[in-house]
């Protein structure tokens, strides 16, 4: 059974994702702003994070909120972690591939996560404890246990660009054995498609927690094993993280490692 949280997270991605949809068949006339050096934002993700904050604001009163439009609201044991359109790129160009994320973190580890894709009207969702969800559908992640044959997934942020080469570098490593790369624009989906075994296994540098904090806890739920580019813990905060089921995602981080891709953010 749901719990009453991610009832109300559902509630408010669901929100969000008609936004999106209604203002999806006119691209043209959206304003976007250029946050950073090929990083954009519309207003529809402001107006997406404003409707997702207001519908938890109403069950939540006294819970914070990060947001990545509007940054941090209010402090607290709890905290609320919204993406509110993760996928801008793909969006602003009509590309269907993006989603909502929202995250409710207890003292910084996510105890609820919803990933929402409204284009195909999948809802991913997980609660610590109690298990991964795509719709009703109880999620067990895939069982490859080496990159032999892996289809694996990435990205490349505009803040990581100085580091391609290296990143560059670990793909041709794990394209010895692996059999494809594919690189989808939303690290959100990513997660959940690893939680679902549509993907093997994930790994990117530079996201931020907004990213991933929905989608680590599906993998994590599913059965799987999240993990910073040097095995460690530190994958929320940290800005790298490995994502796989417990043999593939050591044998991924290995891989990253030999390539000296985890070795490029450990130079002062």
């Amino acid at each position: 059974m749901q719990k009453p949280a991610v009832t109300v997270m559902v509630k408010a991605a669901r929100q969000a994702g008609n936004l999106m949809l209604r203002h999806f068949g006119r691209l043209e006339s959206l304003n976007v702003v250029e946050k950073a050096r090929q990083d954009y934002a519309s207003e529809v993700d402001s107006l997406c994070e404003q409707e997702i904050i207001r519908e938890l604001r109403r069950s939540f009163p006294d819970y914070g909120f990060l947001g990545e439009e509007s940054g941090v609201q209010g402090r607290g044991r709890f905290q609320f972690v919204i993406d509110p359109l993760d996928g801008t790129s793909n969006y602003l160009r009509g590309f269907p591939h993006f989603c909502v994320s929202i995250a409710l973190l207890e003292k910084g580890e996510p105890v609820h996560g919803v990933v929402f894709d409204p284009l195909r009207n999948e809802l991913f969702t997980a609660s610590r404890g109690s298990g991964a969800f795509l719709n009703d559908r109880r999620l067990r992640i895939g069982q490859r246990a080496t990159l032999s044959g892996a289809l694996l997934a990435t990205g490349f942020p505009p803040r990581e660009r100085p580091r391609l080469r290296p990143h560059l570098d670990a793909l041709a490593e794990v394209m010895r054995d692996a059999e494809d790369v594919r690189r989808s624009g939303s690290a959100a989906l990513d997660l959940a498609y690893v939680a679902c075994s549509r993907v093997d296994g994930y790994f990117e540098a530079g996201i931020k927690v907004w990213d991933v904090a929905a989608g680590a806890l599906l993998v994590r739920e599913a059965g799987g094993r999240c993990c910073d580019f040097d095995g460690g813990s530190d994958y929320l905060s940290g800005g790298r993280i490995v994502a796989s089921n417990l043999k593939l995602s050591e044998a991924l981080q290995k891989a990253i490692v030999n390539s000296g891709y985890a070795a490029a953010f450990r130079v002062a």
